[in-house]
């Protein structure tokens, strides 16, 4: 789905599953990337493909902006670069963050042992998320976060050193945690989570007239009202 569209820039909604991985290894060109996301997204890809800006995980859904001229893709780039691009995700993540709002400031690198990982590490590039909770259920969060650096895997990995692992994420611990859930229905809605439920929910660039806003995807929503029609989280 087209979210925004103007002369330089164009705001698509990806839909989860779509990798958007880039190498030169066969079928991981940019153009084919692209062209994969046009078909995901139900839109006729263009004669001119346009250039990719940034990226989301495969698992993640939300905002992707795409440039239209290569005018509009160094300036993206750059807006991305210097931290000028706003960013703001969703997350449904086990257990109740403390303090429920704050900044999580931990340094990551590429973990050596499995290379489509990332850790946490004292040596790392410098990393920081902010969080802020929505809503506390029964068993998990639903947070708002603005990541202030760009990290591969940043969010998920943040939140996995936390302790409150982004449901559905196997790769950082949260994949299974739903057997512990007591709740059969939810617990049976929990088990259908087929990847991490992190959503790119809106990208701002005032100074290029850029505020573009996905809505949540229909997987998130249908896990949101389980946990509503649940048992209510404890207070304390």
């Amino acid at each position: 789905m087209v979210l925004f569209e103007n002369d330089d820039v164009l705001a698509l909604d990806k839909p989860p599953g779509v990798s958007m991985a880039t190498s030169s290894k066969e079928g991981k060109s940019a153009e084919e990337v692209l062209r994969r996301l046009f078909t995901a997204c139900g839109i006729p890809c263009p004669d001119s493909l346009p250039l990719l800006v940034h990226r989301l995980d495969a698992g993640t859904s939300g905002v992707v902006l795409v440039a239209k001229t290569r005018e509009a893709h160094r300036a993206l780039s750059l807006a991305f670069q210097e931290r000028r691009a706003k960013k703001t995700y969703r997350a449904l993540v086990w257990g109740h963050p403390v303090p429920a709002r704050g900044t999580i400031d931990l340094a990551l690198q590429r973990d050596p042992t499995d290379g489509r990982k990332m850790r946490v590490t004292a040596t790392g590039k410098p990393a920081a998320t902010r969080y802020a909770t929505l809503r506390r259920f029964s068993s998990l969060a639903d947070l708002e976060l603005q990541p202030e650096t760009g990290r591969t895997h940043q969010i998920r990995v943040h939140l996995s050193a936390k302790g409150h692992p982004v449901a559905g994420d196997d790769f950082y611990g949260g994949a299974s945690r739903w057997r512990g859930v007591r709740d059969r229905r939810l617990r049976e809605a929990l088990a259908d989570i087929t990847r991490p439920l992190l959503h790119a929910q809106r990208v701002e660039i005032p100074e290029m007239g850029i505020d573009v806003t996905a809505p949540l995807p229909g997987d998130y929503r249908k896990i949101l009202a389980s946990l509503a029609a649940a048992r209510p989280a404890p207070t304390r």
